[in-house]
Parts: C-alpha cells; sequence; structure tokens
C-alpha cells in the first residue's frame, strides 16, 4: 500500500537523520536523504544547500520531517476512509443482504461492468444534516455508488443504490451524485443503468430528499431520447422513487426481491381497508403481467445483470452513434423453408409469430421486452446480417392477433425507441382488426389504439414491413403500411388485405341473401388475397416466405444511407 511504503520511508529517514547528527555534514544530509525515497529528491534538495551551515540545514530538514508526517496522517485517513466506504453499513448488514439473497451495491456493479474497468465517483461524498443526530451517522460514499465503466468494452455509467446504508433512502448528496453522472453521460454520449434498491426518501432530510427526486426526474426528462436509459429494480422501490424507472426505456425487477409501488401495503389498508401483500400489489408479477411497468423479471441478481449486458449488446450508446454490428456466421442470404408452411392453411387457424421471427433473426438470438404482458404483440431486438433491428409482430396465439389497447400501447413505445436511437424497425403482420367489445371501449381504445399509428407515422427510421396472413381494417393501416411511409412492404402468398373478413362483410353487403356461403367464397376470391394491394401498389412484391430473410438484409443494407426528416416542431402531440 502507498501509506504503508511512505510510512517506512519516514521510518528510515529518521534513523539516517540520528546518524547524520552524529557524523554527517549538511551536504552528506541531502545525498542521504534521496537515498530513503526518489519521490523526496525536489522537496529536500531546496534546502539541502551545501553552503548553509549545520544548524540551518538541520532546522529545514527537521520540517520536512514535520510536512511528511502530517502527509502520511492524511494519505492514511484516505485509506481508512475508503476502506470504511466499501464497507457501506458494515459487514452486518452487508450478511443480512446475503441472507435475502442479494448482492450488495458493489458486488452488482462488478458483475455487470467488465472486469477491472469501474471508475468510482464520489466514494468520499457524505450527508450534511444534522436534524435527529444524523450529524453523528455519517457514511463514506452514502448510500449509492456512482460512477462509469464498460460492458464488453463500451462505454456506460451506472448508479447502484446501497441498501446497507440507511436503508438505500434517498438524500441530497445521494441525487446530486446521480444527478452529475447522468449530465455526464449525456456529454460524452453513453447509456445509465439504475441498479434500484431503497426504502425511498430519507425522512430526516425532509423537502431536501423531495427535493433530489425532482432533480432526477428532470435528468431523465432530458436525456430520455438522448442517451439509453435502464432501470433494474433490485429491491424495494416505492413512493416518489418509482417516476424516474417509470420514465426510463426499459425497467426490470428480480423475482421475489424487488417491488414497484407508490403507497405500500399498510398505506393502503389505512385508506382503502383492502389487505393486499407487497408481491401482490407491486411484486415482479404484478409489473410484468399485469400492469405492463416492467419489461422484464429475473429469479436472481446474477441472471437480471447478465441479461443487462446482453440488452446493451443489441443498443447504440447514444442517439448519435450506431448499433453495434455483430459478425456472426449466419448466412444473410440463407432461404428458410420452414416459413413456407409456417402459415396454416386454414385462416382460423393460430400459430407462433415467434416461430417466424426466430427463422428470420441471427442465429435465432432475439430479445424479447414484455414477453408476458400484452401478448397478442411481440417486440423485442433481434440482427439482421449483424445489424440491429428492432421487430415487432402481431402473434395470432393470442386473442388471434388483434390490437387492443395494451398491445397497442406496449408497441408504440417500443417503435418510438427504436426510432429515437436510429434502429430500424421489421413489422411482421397479421391482425384481423382492433379488439372489439365495451370493455376496450370505455377504456379508451380509439385513444391508445392511436399511440401506435402515430409511432409509426412520425418514425423516420427504414421500416420493412411483411403481411403474413391477415391485414384488416384500420389495423392495416395502423401496422406500419405503405400510407405510413413504410420504405419496403411485402405479403406472403397467404396475405390478405382487405377492410374486414369474409363473415363479417358477408353480413353487410348482402344481408338476408339467402346463400350465404356463395357471397362469402366469392368475396375470398376477390379481397382474401394479395393482389388487390399489389394492384395498387400498397405493397412493393409478393414473395415466398422462404425467401424473406434474404429480402430484408437486402432491403436493410440499401436503406442504410436512408435520410428522412419530419418537419420541425417544438414536439408533436401524442394522443397520450
Amino acid at each position: 500500500m502507498p501509506v504503508t511504503r511512505f510510512r517506512n520511508s519516514l521510518t528510515s529517514f529518521l534513523e539516517r537523520y540520528y546518524n547524520f547528527r552524529v557524523r554527517w555534514s549538511a551536504i552528506n544530509c541531502w545525498k542521504t536523504w534521496t537515498s530513503v525515497t526518489d519521490n523526496s529528491i525536489m522537496l529536500v534538495s531546496r534546502f539541502a544547500n551545501p553552503l548553509l551551515g549545520y544548524s540551518y540545514g538541520v532546522q529545514k530538514v527537521a520540517r520536512m520531517a514535520s510536512s511528511i508526517a502530517h502527509t502520511v496522517k492524511v494519505a492514511d485517513h484516505i485509506e481508512k476512509t475508503r476502506a470504511k466506504a466499501l464497507l457501506g453499513g458494515g459487514q452486518k448488514r452487508i450478511d443480512t443482504q446475503h441472507a435475502r439473497g442479494k448482492l450488495t451495491a458493489r458486488e452488482r456493479i462488478e458483475l455487470l461492468l467488465d472486469k477491472d474497468t469501474f471508475r468510482e465517483y464520489d466514494m468520499f461524498a457524505e450527508h450534511t444534516c444534522t436534524d435527529f443526530n444524523m450529524q453523528k451517522q455519517k457514511f463514506p460514499c452514502d448510500s449509492v455508488v456512482t460512477g462509469r465503466g464498460h460492458i464488453n468494452g463500451r462505454n456506460v455509467y451506472v448508479f447502484s443504490q446501497d441498501f446497507t446504508v440507511f436503508g438505500g433512502s434517498l438524500s441530497s448528496i445521494h441525487a446530486k451524485k446521480i444527478c452529475k453522472i447522468m449530465r455526464e453521460a449525456m456529454l460524452v454520449g453513453a447509456p445509465v443503468i439504475g441498479l434500484n434498491d431503497s426504502g425511498g426518501a430519507r425522512i430526516q432530510e425532509g423537502v431536501e430528499s423531495l427535493a433530489g427526486y425532482a432533480d432526477i426526474f428532470q435528468a431523465n426528462v432530458l436525456a430520455s431520447g438522448v442517451i439509453p436509459q435502464i432501470s433494474l429494480i433490485m429491491g424495494p422501490c416505492a413512493g416518489g422513487a418509482v417516476y424516474s424507472p417509470a420514465i426510463t426505456d426499459f425497467t426490470f425487477m428480480v423475482r421475489d426481491t424487488s417491488y414497484l409501488f407508490i403507497t405500500g401495503p399498510d398505506v393502503v389498508k389505512a385508506v382503502t381497508n383492502e389487505e393486499v401483500t407487497q408481491e401482490e400489489l407491486g411484486g415482479a408479477k404484478t409489473h410484468t403481467v399485469t400492469s405492463g411497468v416492467a419489461v422484464g423479471a429475473f429469479d436472481n441478481d446474477v441472471d437480471a445483470l447478465m441479461s443487462m449486458r446482453e440488452l446493451m449488446n443489441y443498443l447504440p450508446l447514444s442517439n448519435q452513434d450506431p448499433s453495434p454490428v455483430r459478425s456472426c456466421d449466419d448466412p444473410w442470404d440463407r432461404d428458410v423453408p420452414s416459413l413456407d408452411t409456417v402459415v396454416p392453411l386454414e385462416s382460423t387457424t393460430a400459430y407462433n409469430m415467434k416461430d417466424v421471427i426466430f427463422a428470420l433473426v441471427d442465429e435465432g438470438d432475439f430479445f424479447e421486452i414484455s414477453p408476458d404482458y400484452a401478448k397478442n404483440i411481440i417486440v423485442g431486438f433481434g440482427r439482421m446480417n449483424g445489424r440491429t433491428v428492432g421487430v415487432v409482430g402481431n402473434n395470432p396465439k393470442f386473442a388471434a392477433g388483434c390490437l387492443d389497447i395494451n398491445s397497442s400501447v406496449k408497441g408504440a413505445r417500443f417503435v418510438r425507441f427504436c426510432d429515437a436511437f436510429n434502429i430500424p424497425l421489421v413489422t411482421l403482420v397479421d391482425v384481423p382488426g382492433f379488439l372489439p367489445g365495451t370493455a376496450q371501449e370505455y377504456g379508451g381504445i380509439i385513444r391508445h389504439g392511436a399511440k401506435l399509428l402515430y409511432a409509426y407515422a412520425e418514425a423516420t427510421v427504414p421500416k420493412i414491413t411483411v403481411i403474413t396472413r391477415k391485414a384488416y381494417g384500420g389495423a392495416y393501416d395502423v401496422m406500419s403500411s405503405k400510407h405510413l411511409r413504410g420504405d419496403v412492404n411485402y405479403a406472403w402468398p397467404t396475405a390478405e388485405v382487405a377492410v374486414m373478413g369474409a363473415k363479417g362483410a358477408v353480413s353487410i353487403l348482402f344481408r338476408g341473401d339467402k346463400d350465404v356461403a356463395k357471397r362469402e367464397e366469392e368475396y375470398i376470391d376477390l379481397f382474401s388475397n394479395p393482389f388487390p394491394a399489389a394492384v395498387r401498389g400498397f405493397v412493393d412484391d409478393i414473395i415466398q416466405p422462404c425467401t424473406t430473410r434474404r429480402r430484408i438484409c437486402e432491403d436493410l443494407a440499401l436503406l442504410e444511407s436512408k435520410k428522412l426528416t419530419n418537419p420541425w416542431r417544438k414536439h408533436g402531440n401524442i394522443p397520450l
């Protein structure tokens, strides 16, 4: 350790200094001291002038010894403070954290980042609160560890809340540390990953803690669409703390140990007399299946952190940076024979659109977002010829692939993320329309469905669309149609582009007609095929399914130089 070496040097110096008083001259004092430590040559040589008298030289050397002793004392204090900061709230609290099946803040950072790349900021920062005897309860670094490092050699900023220090509660200095790395991340163009494990606001600091939350929210908003922001909930996250993850691009959770809610079970019971557990109110299942607040959940901290590393492989560092290109052994021009038979002959028979996605993307690697929420639409990241693409697909396996409130919101948010960070969109369409019913109408399907339409319409990234089977009604328009500036739109031979299905259309067009079956057959012959759309130029080509991967890869290469801008405006008014 540097302090130990410094202390040994000082001891050696004092021993030699004693011998000097007995046997040496002022000139030899200078020579002796230079042998103690090379780092002190410049300091002592200023005073050990050979022309000085014995007494004067001794005084100067003594003063230098005092100065060095002070330096050693300061260095020793730095070392002890650093060691204390590394322990967080102490070994006992660390053991408690481990007993709960959770890693510490620093262990999480160590797993998330490449080895030995973490550079910590503000390790010696402490809170300044003096109320409730808080001045006697100080921990260096306070309740959050912040800094920067690398994930697979690429820059990333990270903050990790430390539950062993005041339950990870947010203090003024805690907020300032987070805001500092967010500002720097925006300056250099690098993502921010937040590892959340906090009991909420630090009550002892009162409104200062609330102000800290607002500062973080403001930083989140300014960074939105500029740098990717990812939240990983690894413990409690309650009250005002929940809004920062809500603003970030993706929120993930850890099963059984993480919770997200504005008010906890006790407050809910006191106000509404409703009894509910933490897990039921804000657990991982609640937010990944029911609310859609979180886009994924993992069994433990390790799985969660490794998945964050995987996700980062698909994302650009900022809106000015291209997505990483990964070489692979999967030929871009390979045919996919399985796609020729993936769509059932009977138009009402379901199939899983994920089978199509896995067959199309490089090596079958697909990072799905919100796999358990609104399953009638699939969104996620894959690669085509090494390039990152955002994939959106209706899934006939659930609700026949209909668009509803939840799937529209899920799709719109993903499309807007891809557009913000220049990630091309590949859309796979099999949609019979918007889900009918009073529940959807009362819930605002008109407004929520318009969100997906708006997202596709304003997107300027390359947009490639493949209609695999049904494309009915307004849902056809919404799903990245040619009319919403789709760049390349294909149809498979099984595609049906029409206002509605045969049964519904015939019941309107030929109401009272006795020969319904014949009329339906006529309608199918006329409209239940891709030709009406192809004749009008609404699809660019009717292709064999097995050639889909090759065609998409060709188009992505062509559209890499696409330049399209929207009219200037302060911002649009998306139907929120």
